[in-house]
């Protein structure tokens, strides 16, 4: 068995493929052999120290495969079931590991392990944003920064599914028109032109009710200034940092707005929660309304290069890592 370690933190280089022994599961636990590992943005927090963990570490966060044991009490769950997961303790980036039986999901036939690793956080990332953060109604309009990226282009879909008009930011004409083939109606190029400006106009000055936002230190005074009064803006990443300390009276002066700074962790801390955002998600998928893309991909060994990849903004869609 082989897994990614990380011994201190710092660039993609720190990140160390080594032999590891896994171990029988104990009470409450199973082991789980990956077929895919999916890649995300908070793996590189964590591999930055932005986010600390103990050290050494593990990293990794989502993965699918088959369960080959399983410890004592646990329920529900058999070797050989096909399962997927996004979240509880890091470790995913390994060919086999140890985790929290209750953290699996049992996959539907329809589902994949390849489709399952690469949307498992980032789709029930994008459920919990637009269904329980703030529920969005038909005919309304959202902001999406980074609408070209994994989570990005599965709540564009989304969205457009239940009858919301998609503003989104991105980086580049190709990731433009990426979005707007996954339901993004007006894509913004925001190297070349001013993204608040862009948005006043399309809403004929009224602004957005929500700014849903994965960028961080370099939208967030923007963002403000895209919502409607009584608007909401829901940070969930720091893909370019974490933003300056805040002055509360700001939000006052813009209109009496909202910030949120929610995780998917608190979204599927019970199992009931967990089980129904990945129904959820399992529906819109199976159904044809959301399509997951895989567009990158890695062997496990080089998972370096996947994260010089996230970090250089040079993905789309999902990326995957495969023991």
């Amino acid at each position: 068995m082989h897994a990614i370690r990380l011994h201190t933190t710092g660039g993609p280089e720190v990140l160390s493929f080594e032999p590891v022994e896994v171990g029988a599961p104990g009470p409450g636990q199973a082991r789980v052999r990956h077929e895919a590992i999916g890649v995300n943005f908070i793996d590189t927090y964590h591999r930055t120290g932005l986010y600390p963990l103990p050290l050494p570490t593990g990293l990794g966060l989502e993965g699918a495969g088959e369960i080959v044991a399983i410890g004592d009490g646990v329920t529900g769950l058999r070797v050989g079931q096909r399962v997927a997961y996004a979240g509880g303790a890091v470790g995913a980036y390994a060919t086999e590991r140890l985790i929290a039986a209750d953290r699996l999901v049992p996959l539907p036939d329809g589902i994949g392990a390849r489709t399952a690793a690469a949307m498992m956080l980032k789709g029930m990332t994008a459920e919990f944003l637009i269904r329980r953060t703030f529920p969005v109604t038909a005919g309304q309009t959202v902001l999406w920064h980074a609408a070209a990226g994994g989570v990005g282009l599965i709540a564009c879909q989304w969205l457009k599914h239940l009858g919301v008009r998609v503003i989104g930011t991105v980086s580049s004409d190709a990731k433009a028109e990426l979005a707007r083939a996954h339901g993004c109606e007006h894509p913004i190029v925001y190297t070349r032109e001013s993204f608040v400006d862009r948005v006043r106009e399309l809403t004929g000055g009224a602004g957005v009710p929500v700014v849903f936002d994965s960028v961080g230190k370099t939208t967030f005074d923007g963002s403000l200034d895209c919502l409607s009064p009584r608007g909401l803006l829901v940070g969930f990443g720091n893909a370019s940092g974490k933003p300056a300390p805040f002055d509360l009276g700001i939000l006052a002066q813009k209109g009496s707005l909202y910030i949120t700074r929610p995780t998917l962790f608190t979204y599927t801390a019970s199992r009931a929660d967990l089980l129904a955002s990945a129904g959820a998600l399992f529906e819109v998928v199976e159904s044809g309304a959301v399509q997951i893309g895989i567009h990158q991909e890695w062997p496990l060994a080089r998972a370096a290069d996947a994260h010089r990849a996230l970090e250089g903004r040079e993905t789309t869609g999902s990326a995957l890592l495969v023991p």
